[in-house]
């Protein structure tokens, strides 16, 4: 039976992966909802104006919306489909997109409410990768104690023999 950190890390995963890929779908084409199309295109066209200096890059709001699409498409598929180090990749990718959207909100003046699925996503992805990673951890504390013990038992075996 599978560990209750293994059922966590898929449930996080798929959930979240099939969110960033329906949001960045939506970021992307007006075929999913063209109302929320469009209010993502006005979104980036007041987060282009409020940071000038994309546009002296050559980073208008359409190229700037297309680009965290495609990253929320591809690090969600990763999340969803992709086993391995690669879905920790792709949650790291989305947790800094996830603080650039925070910080466009801030940047705009938005109240928590436009913001809020933002922040409770980057929690999510933070708890994520947290869970991940402390798995990754356990099996050298384990070899650690392993060897402090038979350490241990070699201490007690010289006593008892003197």
């Amino acid at each position: 039976m599978a560990s209750p950190r293994t059922i966590t890390i898929v449930a996080l995963s798929f959930a979240l992966g099939l969110f960033f890929v329906f949001m960045g779908t939506i970021k992307l084409t007006p075929r999913l909802s063209k109302d929320a199309y469009s209010e993502m295109k006005r979104a980036y066209k007041s987060y282009a104006k409020a940071l000038p200096g994309l546009k002296k890059i050559g980073i208008t709001s359409v190229l700037l919306r297309k680009i965290i699409g495609s990253l929320e498409v591809g690090c969600g598929v990763v999340l969803t489909l992709v086993p391995g180090r690669p879905k920790d990749v792709a949650n790291f990718l989305l947790l800094l997109v996830m603080l650039a959207v925070l910080f466009f909100h801030q940047l705009v003046g938005d109240p928590l409410k436009r913001y809020a699925h933002a922040l409770v996503f980057g929690i999510l992805l933070t708890c994520r990768l947290l869970i991940a990673r402390q798995g990754d951890d356990r099996p050298e504390r384990e070899e650690g104690s392993r060897e402090e013990q038979h350490v241990n038992d070699q201490e007690k075996n010289k006593v008892k023999q003197s």
